[in-house]
């Protein structure tokens, strides 16, 4: 189907313009400029902004105070290229300097177009003055004002109320703030006494807050009085605690003021009074209009939006309290500044010798003086022109002639404002030109209405004829219908309407053809409608659908179930022209529909599917027989009753005649549509009928075994047409463009219609703007599109059906708006608020309505982290969104970084997209509390003192102000010690800890520390190390004698230097460990180095010795075996007796040293050393043993590093180890590293 907006012929050259505007002259028109009130930031570059289209491009010039403004003397001045947009650099002048009213033209060879008067002023927030504020004592119970009073700026400031810590006061029915800014109690309360009552005024266009001083108000206590006069005048009830209300604003019993038309009305009653009275508003001669009304501060202020000149008039405010009331009125006067009645005068674009009007219809109160003028110049002054004529608000052309070009101006003024707005009059020949697409194919349904376009243009404006196929006529008459707009409609198309179809556009300078087809296209039609079904569960049943179409047209089958979609579910099969569901289920009962859709129509057709259990068809006769003999009695305009006889039933009573279904054979031939239902007991049924059906009817009985057959259809009963009964539902109005309207509803059934020839006549109009319905009469569609609205404006629509007997009942009013754009403002007044180191708030006037462009969707704060405000922070940012949905002025931003310099902007949003932001705001967070240092080492462990080194926290969220440092021991069961703290400072990084207990575990906790207080702790762990032992050593027997010991204490180290030593000398080392219970002492042998090694293996005297040695030792081992064989003792063996157990002889107190040495002790192995299992040592497996040195053995240690354990071992171990002593000869680096694996 095929649905058109008609255009008039005056609108079709400006559509011929839109299109050809690249290559048709036009004079200048202004398509941007900057506001009439233009309000600067005075730190910002000034644009005042003009912008114009034209052929050829427009040059631009500026007045300023009403002489021309040369911007080529003016430095600091440009104006941007192929634009009249001036750009001020104020960086060489104050603002100030540029201040003035400003007009902008811009010119081509066809006319001269002009902006408003823009008046550029400076925004000023000028500073509070110096004053001193004296403490206010009152009586509890009494009333109080607080007077604000800021300084005037431009704009005027706003103002609110908070304490010291930035929070606003709260307000109530007791406490309000007035508009004037002041702050009224109706009366004070004990609590309200402060010393930081604190009024502040933020100026928008600087974003900069003053605030006044504090004001301290103190409350006495009213019984306090009472008791002190009490005893001054023996009376114990001076002050009355309750009083009537009376009013504080406004003075006297009434009052005046006045309004502009759009503006906003507030009126606001405050009174006092104890107990706090309430306010209430009524309007003394008329309704308060509900829409356009709201109530704030606590019903104090009534509020009224877009004000209308039947808002004039009384209103009352009425404060009450328990002991009575009062009133006040407020007479309104509504006043206008001029506005349109229909619209700006449009542009006319002419042929010459035609005739045209501009028209500047406006209105206002007082009522507005109009006056024209013409490229600039008043009319008056302009060059006589015979062809035009001013009557007032209307201008006249007749007979025009080329060259009659110009713009025109219409200036409509009264005290309170004005309008200036441009029209072009352009005069064009211009041969015709046909806009529709050549060769376009229209496709519509046999038995609808098609319509044919043929948009055109041309000046003078042609006309149209229309010629189908061989041209032997124009198409004018039956059955064809030419519009004004060139469209022909054929209102029942046909086969025979097939075709090509030739379009003529004709004027006096040519003629233009343009070449479009119709194709009428058959029906879609169900042949086969899906029957009803039972069936039982488990098994499977199919729907069949079959369909005629026309071929040329793509169909589309789709199922629904009970006008939902199928369940999604594998037993549902839809093939080409059947639904199958396999395994029935109880859930499958329902209507199953079959759409069958093409590009042009649907056909649709429905049947019922019941599913019942085994027992009912085991026994089909229980069913009850359908009944029979309907007859149709008693017919009336809307009704008609039906009789019918009862089937059998089977021993099982009838429940109810269910399913009284009728076929409509005029709209839906096959299909049946329930009716209503009657108790089983009755055989007459008086049945609802609508008009212009056909109906034939059947009825089914329902049982408790099932349901019978359908009966015989009854005989075809006919209902006359009549106008329609209802209208479409589901009207909406919306946007698909910036620029207009779509309007749908839900479509009438051929049912639903009541007759023939069904259309819709589409009516709509602005919302609260005085202006009649427009409307377009359309059928065989469900939307509307109206192009050119305004963006995102209200609308009121109506739907109302029609057809050939008449109109339906008047339509209900849906509301809609045309479509949304992008917002073009920003949110105002932005501020923020830092709560903590990590949230702020940040508070924002709701953009209007009218900058919203849409619907309101929310706003949108863009925030970052811009960099840490500690200098050793690295420099990063973050970006974040928090969108607050809904219409929000305020929100709050989590998950701040202390200590941190952030930026942000605020955006709205629409359905559209977001707006422009706001001017970016920098907020710094509060110092917090620091992280934990980022590392903690423990070294130089000694007996008595650890050394710890840290490093700053990566967060320091502030300025450190030192380190907390706590540490307890720790036992051998976990168990925690008494807590030490030290406090450091802050440039600090480590410390020596000393006075520690020897041998013990630690536990340390650092924190970091700001102004805010410590953060978070790391922790660690070390172990002093054991107590000093004495370190003894002495030269070996070497004659008759040996050395004395020497003696040093060495404290825990591992490592310690043997100095002093003499060159080619062997030494004994005993290191002696002081352990809790024990002494022990681990003697160790090795040789010095000498500070030149000489290989003494190849010198003679050596070798020489060794061998008498090695005689020796064979004699004396000879003479030893020949003596233990006797029984006989030795030297050695009696030694040894003599000394039971060497290994514990107790160490002298007074000078450490050891009671007699043995030299049997030489031999023994040192404890804690191992030998391999073979009994040999290997020098390779490790320099770090001691057993390389000839001294093995079993042996272990404490728990707390004691040597335990008695000295063992085997003569053949010690002979080994000596051995190998022998072989090469210790370094004293060697010997060192011996040492460390004992301690």
């Amino acid at each position: 189907m095929h649905a058109m907006l008609s255009l008039s012929p005056s609108l079709l050259p400006l559509l011929f313009v839109c299109f050809y505007s690249d290559i048709l002259p036009q004079p200048p028109t202004i398509t941007h400029q900057s506001p009439k009130d233009y309000i600067i930031d005075p730190r910002e570059n000034i644009i005042i902004h003009c912008e114009a289209k034209g052929k050829p491009h427009p040059s631009f010039s500026w007045t300023r105070n009403g002489t021309h403004f040369d911007i080529d003397q003016e430095p600091n001045i440009i104006m941007r290229p192929n634009s009249g947009t001036l750009v001020v650099d104020i960086s060489g002048e104050k603002a100030e300097h540029y201040e003035g009213v400003y007009q902008c033209t811009a010119r081509n060879e066809h006319g001269t177009a002009m902006s408003n008067n823009i008046v550029i002023r400076q925004s000023r927030s000028p500073l509070w003055s110096k004053e001193r504020n004296e403490p206010i004592v009152v009586q509890e119970g009494v009333s109080l004002v607080l007077e604000c009073r800021p300084p005037a700026g431009l704009p005027p400031p706003i103002i609110f109320w908070m304490d010291n810590n930035f929070q606003r006061l709260p307000q109530s029915r007791r406490v309000s703030q007035a508009l004037n800014g002041d702050l009224y109690f109706s009366n004070v309360l004990k609590e309200d006494s402060r010393n930081d009552y604190i009024c502040y005024a933020r100026f928008p266009h600087t974003q900069t807050i003053q605030q006044k001083q504090p004001i301290t108000v103190k409350v006495l206590n009213l019984d306090a009085i009472n008791e002190t006069m009490a005893a001054l005048y023996n009376d114990t009830d001076l002050f009355s605690d309750d009083r009537k209300p009376s009013f504080l604003i406004p003075s006297g019993p009434s009052s005046s003021k006045m309004v502009l038309r759009g503006q906003v009305l507030e009126m606001e009653c405050i009174a006092e009074g104890l107990p706090t009275p309430e306010i209430s508003w009524t309007k003394v001669s008329g309704d308060l209009p509900a829409k356009r009304t709201s109530f704030l501060h606590y019903q104090k202020t009534l509020r009224i939006v877009n004000v209308l000149e039947s808002d004039a008039g009384e209103y009352r405010c009425t404060a009450r309290n328990r002991l009575g009331s009062v009133h006040h009125t407020i007479r309104v006067t509504v006043n206008a500044s001029p506005y349109w009645i229909s619209g700006p005068p449009r542009n006319l674009v002419l042929a010459p010798r035609e005739t045209g009007v501009l028209t500047c219809r406006a209105s206002g109160i007082p009522k507005p003086t109009i006056t024209w003028a013409m490229n600039g110049i008043p009319i008056e002054n302009s060059p006589k022109d015979l062809s035009r004529k001013v009557e007032d608000d209307t201008v006249i052309f007749t007979d025009v002639q080329t060259g009659s070009s110009a713009v025109y101006q219409c200036n409509v003024s009264n005290e309170y404002g004005y309008l200036l707005s441009n029209a072009f009059v352009n005069v064009l020949s211009e041969p015709p030109r046909v806009l529709t697409p050549a060769n376009k194919v229209y496709q519509v349904i046999r038995n609808h209405r098609a319509l044919i376009d043929c948009s055109s243009f041309g000046s003078p404006i042609p006309k149209i004829t229309w010629f189908k196929d061989s041209r032997s006529s124009t198409l004018d008459g039956d059955p064809y219908i030419l519009h004004d707009n060139g469209t022909l409609e054929v209102h029942v198309a046909q086969a025979h309407n097939s075709g090509k179809y030739t379009c003529v556009a004709r004027n006096t300078l040519g003629i233009y053809e343009n070449h479009v087809y119709l194709e009428v296209k058959e029906p879609t039609r169900i042949l086969k409608q899906p029957e009803y079904k039972v069936v039982q569960r488990g098994r499977s049943v199919t729907f069949e659908c079959k369909v005629k179409h026309d071929s040329t047209l793509i169909p589309t089958m789709t199922w629904l179930k009970d006008d939902g979609e199928l369940p999604d579910d594998e037993r549902f099969i839809v093939d080409s022209d059947s639904l199958t569901i396999n395994d029935v289920v109880e859930n499958d009962e329902g209507v199953y529909t079959c759409i069958m859709n093409t590009t042009l129509d649907h056909d649709s057709a429905s049947a019922e599917l019941t599913v019942v259990g085994m027992s009912n068809l085991l026994d089909p006769l229980e069913r009850p027989d359908p009944p029979t003999d309907l007859e149709l009695t008693d017919p009336r305009e809307r009704s008609v009753q039906l009789t019918w006889t009862p089937g059998d039933e089977h021993n099982s009573p009838i429940q109810k005649r269910a399913h009284h279904s009728y076929e409509d054979s005029l709209h839906f031939r096959g299909v049946w549509h329930n009716l209503t239902e009657v108790p089983g007991t009755k055989t007459t049924a008086r049945l609802k009928l609508s008009p212009y059906v056909h109906y034939t009817f059947r009825v089914l009985a329902i049982n408790a075994v099932g349901i019978s057959h359908p009966s015989f259809p009854s005989r075809m009963y006919k209902t006359n047409p009549a106008a329609p009964d209802e209208n479409p539902a589901g009207v909406q109005g919306f946007g698909t463009a910036s620029d207009n309207l779509v309007i749908t509803w839900k479509p009438l059934t051929g049912l639903q219609a009541n007759g023939p020839g069904l259309q819709y006549k589409v009516m709509w109009r602005q919302k609260e703007v005085d202006e009649e319905w427009a409307s377009e009469t359309v059928a065989n569609v469900s939307q509307f599109v109206v192009s050119g609205t305004p963006t995102f404006v209200p609308y009121e629509l109506k739907v109302q059906a029609l057809n050939e007997y008449g109109a339906g009942p008047e339509p209900a009013v849906a509301h809609g708006h045309s479509g949304e754009d992008l917002p073009v403002a920003a949110p105002e007044n932005v501020l923020v608020m830092v709560v903590n180191s990590t949230l702020a708030e940040v508070h924002w006037d709701p953009v209007p309505v009218k900058a919203i462009r849409g619907h309101l969707k929310g706003y949108k704060v863009y925030y970052g982290r811009e960099r840490s405000l500690h200098k050793h922070n690295p420099h990063h940012e973050e970006k974040h969104i928090m969108t607050f949905s809904g219409n929000h002025s305020h929100g709050m931003l989590p998950g701040l970084h202390p200590f941190s310099l952030y930026s942000f902007h605020v955006r709205v949003f629409n359905g559209k997209g977001e707006g422009p932001p706001s001017p970016s705001q920098q907020f710094e967070t509060p110092e917090g509390v620091p992280g934990a240092p980022s590392s903690l080492i423990i070294t130089n462990p000694n007996l008595d003192s650890l050394t710890l080194e840290w490093a700053a926290p990566h967060d320091r969220n502030g300025r450190l102000t030192g380190y907390v440092l706590r540490y307890q021991p720790v036992n051998n069961s976990n168990e925690l010690g008494p807590v030490k703290e030290l406090a450091l400072p802050a440039n600090e990084t480590s410390i020596t800890l000393p006075n520690l207990k020897y041998s013990t575990r630690y536990k340390f906790y650092l924190n970091a520390k700001t102004v805010r207080g410590a953060g978070p702790a790391i922790s660690q762990e070390a172990v002093t190390i054991m107590d000093e032992v004495p370190l003894l050593m002495n030269v070996p027997l070497t004659g008759e004698g040996e050395e004395e010991w020497q003696k040093e204490f060495v404290n825990g180290s591992q490592n310690y230097m043997l100095k002093g030593l003499k060159e080619g000398l062997s030494y004994r080392v005993r290191l002696v460990a002081k352990g809790h219970l024990l002494i022990f002492h681990l003697p160790l042998l090795w040789p010095a180095v000498a500070s030149r090694q000489v290989d003494i293996a190849t010198q003679g005297w050596f070798i020489g010795l060794m061998c008498a040695i090695a005689l020796l030792i064979l004699i004396l081992l000879i003479i030893c075996f020949i003596q233990r064989n006797k029984g006989g003792k030795y030297p050695v063996k009696e030694k040894e007796d003599a000394h039971t157990d060497p290994e514990f002889q107790p160490m002298k107190d007074d000078d450490c040293t050891f009671g007699e040495y043995s030299d049997n002790e030489d031999h023994k192995p040192l404890k804690g050393s191992r030998t391999p299992s073979n009994g040999t040592v290997k020098r390779d497996d490790s320099d770090d043993s001691l057993v390389g040195y000839g001294e093995g053995g079993d042996g272990q240690f404490n728990e707390d590093g004691s040597f335990i354990g008695q000295y063992s071992g085997k003569s053949t171990s010690r002979d080994t180890a000596e051995g190998h002593e022998s072989s090469e000869a210790p370094s004293p680096i060697n010997a060192m590293i011996s040492l460390n694996s004992f301690v």
